[in-house]
């Protein structure tokens, strides 16, 4: 009898099943109709991006500690190129889009930080901080994923604003899959080394960070303030 060995699961597999629903939740929401119709009114299109530009600069924090904390020189080298990256897209592209809003990017940089964008950021870095790395990469993974997942959709809708075209196309283009795809092979390599507990936490990560993303679209369509 012939016994068929089955090759466990990659971990971007297992993660992805997890957040399937949230990723269909997002797809869902109206911010994402209201970018593909051009019906999202700018004022939250606006709020989203004063909020992006908040979590970027968190962000491009939080992948210097997934690269300080990298196994190898590769993946300290990548992290870090892309902290320098989420850097220079809150000052390019950011700028060149609030100015066609008629803002500033200092008024933007004044304006407070919102509630999601705070606990969002604060837990991704807390998580970084006081985890390993592949519990580092598991929280920063969905930005990256579900940013790529709703751009390929996206693009092949696109939208009559051509401000929001433009955004979309940022997103869903090739070479922002590249740099995902790169994690991902990352997230596979360091999966197959954990334990069921270790993996665990970094599925628990993932999630939490995916949903997330969720309630980041959410609070720009709401146009998010602090309740008090």
């Amino acid at each position: 009898m012939i016994h068929m060995v089955t090759a466990a699961p990659r971990t971007r597999d297992v993660l992805w099943s997890d957040v399937e629903d949230v990723y269909a939740a997002i797809l869902a929401h109206p911010f994402i109709a209201g970018l593909t119709d051009g019906t999202l009114p700018r004022e939250a299109f606006r709020h989203y991006i004063v909020q992006d530009a908040h979590y970027l600069r968190g962000y491009a924090k939080a992948l210097a500690v997934c690269a300080a904390k990298a196994p190898d020189e590769d993946g300290t080298v990548m992290f870090a190129e892309h902290a320098a990256g989420a850097i220079a897209a809150e000052r390019d592209l950011h700028a060149a889009l609030m100015a066609e809003m008629g803002s500033p990017p200092e008024e933007a940089a004044a304006e407070p930080v919102a509630p999601t964008t705070r606990a969002y950021v604060s837990y991704m870095l807390a998580t970084v901080y006081g985890g390993s790395f592949a519990e580092a990469v598991g929280a920063v993974l969905p930005c990256y994923w579900i940013y790529a997942r709703v751009g390929e959709e996206l693009v092949a809708r696109s939208s009559p604003d051509p401000l929001y075209a433009r955004w979309i196309a940022m997103y869903g283009g090739a070479e922002f899959q590249a740099v995902v795809d790169a994690v991902l092979e990352v997230t596979d390599r360091v999966g197959a080394t954990l334990s069921e507990t270790e993996l665990a936490r970094v599925r628990e990560h993932h999630r939490t960070t995916s949903r997330y993303e969720w309630m980041f679209w959410d609070a720009g369509y709401r146009q998010e303030q602090w309740p008090v």
